[in-house]
Parts: C-alpha cells; sequence; structure tokens
C-alpha cells in the first residue's frame, strides 16, 4: 500500500512538472507570459525590505548598546565599510578639477577646456596635488574597482553578495534557510530549461543550416532564434523590460554596455541579430559555432592584428546588405560590472555614420549578471546565474544617432557612449576596458601633468 503511494504521488510529480515545463516551453515560443515571474520578483522584494528593516533595527540597537566612548569609533568605521563597498558612495571625493592651482578649477572634461587662458606662477607645493592623486588611486581604483562585482547595502539572501554577515534573528535565519532551498529547489527545472534551449538551439540550426540562402532560410531562423532565447531566458527566471521599440534597429549597427554574454540572449529575445565578437573556446565557443551555422557572424582572434582589417571589411559589407541582419557590437570589448560605462572602440563608429544604441541595465538586487573571465569560467558564470533569485533587467533602445559633419569617429563614439550612459544610470569613463589585461600607457600617465604644464607662465 506504501510503494503504491509513493508510486502515484512520484508519477503525479512528475507529470505536473512535465506540464510546468511544457507551458512554459509554449509560452516562450508565442513570446508571451503569465505573469508568474513579475508576482515572484514583487514578492521576492517584500521579503529584502523586510529583511533590509530587520538588519537596521539590530545594528540600531547594537551600538545603542556599546560604550558611549567607543559608539563615534565605531559609527565612523561602520560608515567607512558601507562606503567602501561597490555601488555605494566613493570611499575618495574626487575633485572635479585641479585644485593645486590657486583656486583655479579645470573641468573633468578638459579637452573642451581652454587651459591657455589660466597661467599662474610655479610653486614647489603644487606638487602635492600629484602626490595627494597618487595617494587616491591607491586608496580607490576607480579602474580596477569596475572588474570586481557590485556589492550590494544590503542583504539579499544570497551567501556571496554580503561580507562578514551574522545571526540577526530566527525569523531572517529561518527566511535564508527557504530561500536556499527555493533556489536550489528550483535549479533542476531550470536546468532542464537550459537543456531544452540548447537542444533547440543545436536541432534548428542544423536543419535550417541545410537550407539555401533565401528568405524562408531567413524567417524560419528568426522564428527559431526567438524561440530559443526566450526559453533560456525563462531558465533564469528573468523579467525584462523593453523601452522604446520604434528606436529597434532593423538594419545596420547597434551597439549596447557589456555585463556578460548574457546580454545577447536579453536582447535576441526581442530581435535577432549578427554578432560579432571574440572567439571562445569552451562551452561558449560551441554555443558560437552553433549559431554561425544560420546567420553571418562576424568572430575575430583579439591576439592578430590583422584580424581587425578584415573584420572592418566585412562589417562594412555586412551593413551594405540590406537582406543581412543588423550587427550587434559590444564597443567595451570587455564585460564591466553594471555600474560604469567604458572607452567604446571606433571600429564600429567608423564603418557606418548611424548607430543605434541600447543601454541594459540589471537591478543587482536580485542577483549578479556581471561575468569577471578572468575569475571564472562560463559554466561557473551559468550555474551562478541558474542558482540567484532571477535575472531581472531594463533594456532602453534609444534613437538612432548620426554622426555629425566633421565628426570624428572617436568623438561620435564617446557621444554614443555618453547617452548609453546617461539612460542607463551608469558612470561614464573614458579609461579602456582592456586595462583588465594590459598595462597603463604611458601617456595617459602624464595627461595631467601635461595639462598642469599647459598653464604655467613660462618667460
Amino acid at each position: 500500500m506504501d510503494g503504491e503511494f509513493i508510486k502515484l504521488t512520484l508519477n503525479l510529480l512528475c507529470s505536473t512538472v512535465c506540464c510546468v515545463i511544457g507551458l512554459t516551453v509554449v509560452l516562450a515560443a508565442i513570446g508571451k507570459s503569465l505573469g508568474i515571474r513579475k508576482l515572484y520578483t514583487s514578492v521576492l522584494l517584500s521579503i529584502f525590505e523586510f529583511g533590509k528593516s530587520k538588519i537596521e533595527r539590530y545594528e540600531k540597537q547594537r551600538y545603542q548598546r556599546e560604550p558611549k566612548d567607543s559608539e563615534s569609533h565605531d559609527d565612523s568605521d561602520r560608515s567607512d565599510k558601507e562606503t567602501t563597498k561597490n555601488g555605494g558612495d566613493p570611499l575618495i571625493q574626487r575633485d572635479i578639477a585641479i585644485d593645486a592651482y590657486q583656486g583655479i578649477r579645470i573641468p573633468s572634461n578638459r579637452a573642451d577646456y581652454d587651459l591657455t587662458n589660466l597661467k599662474k606662477e610655479f610653486h614647489m607645493s603644487d606638487i602635492m596635488y600629484f602626490a595627494k592623486c597618487g595617494v587616491e588611486t591607491i586608496i580607490e581604483d576607480e579602474v580596477t574597482k569596475c572588474f570586481t562585482a557590485e556589492e550590494l547595502r544590503t542583504w539579499n539572501f544570497l551567501t556571496r553578495t554580503t561580507h562578514g554577515h551574522q545571526y540577526v534573528s530566527v525569523r531572517l535565519t529561518v527566511l535564508w534557510c527557504l530561500g536556499c532551498l527555493l533556489r536550489y529547489l528550483l535549479l533542476p527545472f531550470r536546468l532542464v530549461l537550459l537543456s531544452i534551449g540548447l537542444s533547440w538551439l543545436l536541432i534548428s540550426t542544423a536543419v535550417i543550416g541545410l537550407l539555401p540562402d533565401i528568405s524562408l532560410r531567413r524567417q524560419l531562423n528568426r522564428y527559431a532564434s526567438l524561440i530559443c532565447h526566450r526559453i533560456l531566458c525563462r531558465a533564469c527566471s528573468a523579467v525584462v523590460t523593453y523601452h522604446g521599440r520604434e528606436n529597434m534597429v532593423k538594419n545596420g549597427i547597434c551597439v549596447a554596455n557589456h555585463t556578460s554574454p548574457l546580454d545577447v540572449i536579453i536582447l535576441s529575445c526581442d530581435n535577432c541579430y549578427s554578432l560579432v565578437g571574440q572567439r571562445h573556446g569552451g562551452f561558449l565557443g560551441l554555443v558560437m559555432k552553433l549559431l554561425a551555422r544560420t546567420a553571418d557572424h562576424i568572430y575575430f582572434e583579439r591576439s592578430e592584428v590583422k584580424d581587425r582589417f578584415i573584420v572592418a571589411k566585412r562589417l562594412k559589407e555586412h551593413v551594405e546588405d540590406k537582406n543581412k541582419l543588423p550587427i550587434l557590437i559590444f564597443p567595451e570589448g570587455t564585460c564591466i560590472n553594471n555600474t560604469s560605462v567604458m572607452m567604446f572602440k571606433k571600429g564600429s563608429f567608423e564603418v557606418s555614420d548611424d548607430i543605434y544604441p541600447v543601454a541594459i541595465k540589471y537591478d543587482k538586487r536580485f542577483g549578479d549578471a556581471f561575468w569577471n573571465s578572468s575569475k571564472m569560467g562560463m559554466v561557473q558564470h551559468i550555474f551562478d546565474l541558474l542558482t540567484s533569485w532571477a535575472l531581472v533587467a531594463e533594456v532602453w533602445y534609444l534613437p538612432p544617432m548620426h554622426r555629425n559633419e566633421n565628426e570624428s569617429a572617436v568623438d561620435f563614439a564617446n557621444r554614443v557612449k555618453k547617452e548609453i550612459a546617461r539612460q542607463g544610470g551608469l558612470v561614464d569613463l573614458s579609461w579602456d576596458g582592456q586595462l583588465k589585461r594590459m598595462k597603463v600607457k604611458d601617456s595617459w600617465k602624464t595627461k595631467t601633468q601635461d595639462d598642469f604644464s599647459k598653464i604655467l607662465k613660462v618667460d
């Protein structure tokens, strides 16, 4: 009797799971949603707010119980710890201008400022400005912190998003245990959806790749690609909000800020693109090969300089062919932790005078979408995403931007980058993202010194 009951229960459970998975795949295929994921994220936000209030109350009571003579010191230490976290207030409040020039203030965008109008005598005390800049850089490097996971101000019940979390109350501990159980119970379900999405990619690209290069092939490829990426998004419990769909690119070059290879999946749920990027090995390299069966993607080796000229030529030919898919490019050339936008490479801005910008912003409260390729492989990154709460993002399709007359490719790239940073609420940085892999150029080190020398009076 007990054996039959267990068998019946297992059959019922398996049937329910199969129905849920089947319904999820069908909804992904037609691009519809029942709103369950949005309800799920809304409930999570309520739990996060509850946990935040409990922790703040606990911290307040703990500091009130401590001796008064150490209260100010502890408050200062706590404040310092909070401000040094990524995503919080910076530890160093850098001057917008060079303040060592006897009150002369130079805007951060020095290229637009006439330094020749500011002349002063040199004083030995001016050296202290450069010493101060050096100490500030040692304490807080604004470039390096863009390549580390963004730390949260408050706990979101994920152990890997907080440092030194302590026991606060029974209710928070129970919530954490239940949340951990829920996330890892969802893991098999998400892995099944991931397998279905990849299997669909494998089968569809193999079949469609056999068809001749006609309009039917392009239509089938578009439909199969949308289904595949929507299934993969649901494997991460993704909730993506798209803004400005009327600005979506139909032909040409689309550029976006880069946080993870997941950006491609997020954008490909709404449109079909040809991709430009570095060749990879392993799991990601396999996916890239599958995608190349049915569309004209452009892959290159970062170490081969000659590839740059070949890529530029292929980009130009691709853009001129109106029958081909729009090209999706991440001009930063590397993944940034979704707090900033770093220097855009000028290559894609030399190919076309019309660019379609896209801004992507992930909600860090539900999980870390940043892929630190120097510290983790693609499989580990996927595992972290599948065991997070969800993937919540907003995508803004910005109006197309045209290159002005006599505007250089570099200036055009900076103008597009500035607009993406403004819309996505990101910090606009002029540093090259390749500093993640290479040393700083000597010309960059002497830039501030050159600015300083321009305002010195020379007899």
